[in-house]
């Protein structure tokens, strides 16, 4: 069993992560375990569960599965007050859980848009809630939710994740300006991701006639894990992970229109392989799938090692100087061209 690199905001800290039996939230979860965090592994009931549990634990920390799937509010409760009477008082929780269906909404079925509803945005809720029943009597702690791009600008063929996780901003922005409003030391922070190599690409339900995968560039979960724990030891109000993830966001608040018919003409293609679906595939939808619970996909040939995180602040600020940069190198541009022009006459 290796030791743990301790990190002294995280040893010894109780850390609650959702959809932790796969994907970002075991790459997460062992993350946290290496530095010293105590780790409660919240995920539908599987040995997935299992085995990153015991990922975890061979970073040498405390690590405990807890069996409960994120769309039952009960069970999230309760999974938060084993945490605690196992682990100690929870410092931190992570909702992390999610589904999707690769679909056109023409073809998707209001129970598919149900269930990933429940799971994407009911689920952030029930632990957003679960994690305030416990932190808000303490009145410290920190939620991190762990978003996308696609919170932001919705994509093709992913209109039911997609909703889910504007939803999850909406909620987000309202219980934190509550917070702030009685004076709550509780953090409350977001972190927005790129796409990542996670087996949600092998496991999600799909209604398409290739294979799901996700859009170039694509990251390691590692690189997102990383993310995720900056966020939780420096809460900032929203970060956004990666260069394309910031271009998407402040793309979209300036020419959406201009996104709209950018991804009508590329995005349903750029998320399908070229190879044909397969009749049988199993999918996680409603219920886990055996044999694939790990932390990386099948693109870990593509899989980018670095990005940078930045806070929304910095990049707002970023793209506030930089749009006037060129508005005044353009201003300068054509009041050069109107002169010479006027010389010319």
């Amino acid at each position: 069993m290796l030791q743990p690199l301790h990190h002294p905001q995280l040893s010894g800290r109780t850390v609650a992560v959702t959809g932790a039996s796969a994907g970002v939230g075991r790459a997460t979860a062992v993350a946290l375990a290496e530095r010293g965090a105590k780790v409660c592994l919240i995920a539908r009931k599987s040995q997935g569960l299992l085995d990153a549990t015991a990922e975890a634990q061979s970073r040498g920390a405390k690590a405990i599965a807890v069996a409960a799937d994120v769309a039952d509010a009960s069970a999230v409760f309760a999974a938060a007050d084993e945490c605690e009477r196992r682990l100690g008082p929870i410092d931190i929780w992570i909702n992390n859980a999610m589904a999707t269906v690769f679909s056109p909404v023409a073809e998707i079925s209001a129970e598919e848009v149900r269930r990933v509803t429940e799971v994407t945005y009911l689920g952030y809720v029930h632990g957003t809630m679960a994690a305030l029943g416990v932190t808000r009597p303490r009145n410290r702690g920190v939620i991190v939710q762990v978003g996308s791009a696609l919170a932001y600008r919705g994509i093709p063929l992913q209109a039911a994740y997609c909703g889910a996780k504007h939803a999850i901003r909406g909620f987000t922005d309202s219980l934190r300006a509550e917070l702030i409003h009685e004076g709550s030391k509780i953090a409350l922070t977001a972190v927005h991701l790129p796409a990542v190599n996670t087996p949600q690409f092998d496991w999600a339900r799909a209604h398409v006639d290739r294979q799901p995968r996700p859009v170039a560039p694509v990251y390691r979960p590692e690189v997102a894990a990383a993310a995720i724990v900056r966020a939780a030891l420096h809460p900032k109000r929203e970060y956004w992970l990666g260069n394309r993830t910031s271009l998407i966001i402040l793309g979209n608040i300036v020419a959406p229109s201009m996104l709209d018919r950018l991804l009508a003409r590329t995005a349903i293609e750029a998320q399908q392989t070229d190879q044909p679906a397969n009749p049988g595939r199993r999918d996680n939808l409603f219920a886990p799938v055996g044999g694939l619970h790990r932390i990386d996909g099948t693109f870990g040939s593509e899989a980018g090692a670095d990005a940078t995180a930045v806070s929304e602040p910095l990049a707002r600020i970023a793209a506030v100087i930089g749009g006037a940069l060129i508005a005044a190198a353009l201003g300068a541009f054509i009041g050069r061209a109107w002169r010479h022009r006027r010389g010319r006459r």
